[in-house]
């Protein structure tokens, strides 16, 4: 891959990368290459702009204050709420909630509406290429009700068994759990596709969508799920803020999550009564400062124009399993037709922390080890896996970079 076999220019690049300051250091006195971004991405200098605006001119609690300041960052709080409405595609800013990231949200779900709605012998369906965080609450839950928790395999290319999902579902399923995009693997989902199967019978769905939204565009009225998740940090936001989405009617069904203040509309020592959503869930003061930079990373991703994040994220993917096919003795684990840009491999006969601690070495930062998935490790027999993930930021330069670095690695254990 050059610049040259795209429509987005080598200037073009450079001048979005700019806008990220942590990518122009050297790190054990060479240029970064960060290639970790399913982990978290870095944050453009409006997102970090924001957060400092915030802290120096406008902080305050939001809500209940009637002085200038609070109405000012409950005015930037709300403006956050609605961005992310327009972002997911929510029928209202009421079923927009804002939580510390996707592992909230499914911790919410699960205790909130999963205790509402399961019964002993009801059963929850989920993939198994889950994130923890869409595995370890659901068991949480099945092992509190008497509910069985029910996996639908996926094949040797990391993809979802379709045909087996189905013959999950069945008169029991109370509710099916499914990651848009493994973090992983980097497989893509149908979940509209997967979402309508469920519905004929009458599951709530939820969709894990913290791995999708910094990639596409993403509509839960046309997916049609029931709760969607989404987590600031993954998509140039900051950390320990992200989205819940419900159906409006679903929220006000549910319990709250947590008791404290700005839930409630009346308390008594005899009787509380709830505020509606979305502040049912929002108890005590918020990540104010987290959702308003939140908001900017939603405006700085669609002024970007998810067209040329596509082209540019599926060039890097292309141009990464190209180079990588080269190192002798690498093992891509994950061949899924639709697929992100992550890729998780491993080289003979070296450990993946040895392999990250290796291409460290040359400034290279990449993840290593179960990636919270450790069930897709079992899967395909490793205990562990290096894992590059890219975002519209990183360059050729940098693949070639963790290529040679790779190469270097083998050399050390004289593979």
């Amino acid at each position: 891959m050059t610049e040259r076999n795209s429509t987005i220019g080598k200037s073009t690049i450079g001048r979005i990368r700019q806008d990220f300051p942590i990518l122009h250091q050297k790190v054990r006195g060479k240029p970064l290459a960060y290639l970790d971004n399913a982990a978290t991405s870095q944050k453009p200098k409006q997102v970090i702009e924001a957060l400092s605006r915030y802290y120096g001119v406008e902080n305050s609690n939001i809500h209940r204050g009637v002085y200038y300041l609070s109405e000012q960052a409950t005015a930037a709080y709300e403006a956050a709420r609605v961005k992310a409405q327009r972002f997911l595609n929510a029928g209202s800013p009421s079923e927009v909630i804002f939580v510390r990231g996707t592992t909230e949200a499914i911790n919410l779900v699960a205790s909130s509406y999963g205790r509402l709605l399961l019964e002993p012998g009801d059963e929850v369906v989920i993939s198994g290429m889950e994130h923890h965080s869409n595995i370890v609450p659901w068991q949480m839950l099945c092992e509190s009700v008497g509910a069985k928790l029910c996996v639908a395999p996926i094949d040797d290319s990391g993809s979802l068994i379709v045909s087996e999902y189905e013959k999950l579902l069945g008169p029991r399923t109370k509710a099916v759990a499914l990651v848009h995009v493994s973090n992983s693997l980097g497989t893509i989902n149908d979940v509209k596709y997967l979402v309508g199967l469920a519905k004929k019978k009458s599951a709530v769905v939820l969709i894990d969508g913290a791995q999708a939204a910094p990639h596409m565009p993403i509509d839960v009225q046309d997916i049609g799920c029931d709760f969607y998740t989404i987590s600031g940090h993954k998509m140039y936001g900051p950390t320990g803020i992200g989205v819940l989405y419900g159906r409006l009617e679903l929220l006000e069904a549910m319990p709250p999550y947590q008791g404290g203040g700005e839930m409630i509309r009346s308390v008594t020592f005899e009787k509380t009564i709830y505020a509606p959503p979305p502040a049912k869930f929002e108890a005590g003061t918020p990540h104010i400062a987290g959702a308003i930079g939140m908001g900017v990373a939603i405006d700085y991703l669609q002024q970007l124009g998810w067209d040329f994040v596509h082209e540019r994220e599926e060039l890097l993917l292309r141009y990464a399993l190209e180079r990588l096919e080269t190192v002798p003795g690498i093992r891509i684990i994950g061949s899924a037709t639709s697929r992100a840009s992550v890729v998780s491999f491993t080289l003979d006969g070296i450990h993946a922390h040895d392999i990250g601690t290796i291409v460290d070495q040359e400034g290279v930062a990449i993840r290593t080890g179960h990636h919270c998935t450790q069930p897709v490790m079992d899967f395909f027999g490793v205990p562990a896996t290096a894992r590059a993930s890219f975002a519209f930021y990183n360059t050729a330069e940098e693949v070639d970079i963790l290529v040679n670095a790779l190469m270097e690695a083998r050399e050390v254990f004289g593979r």
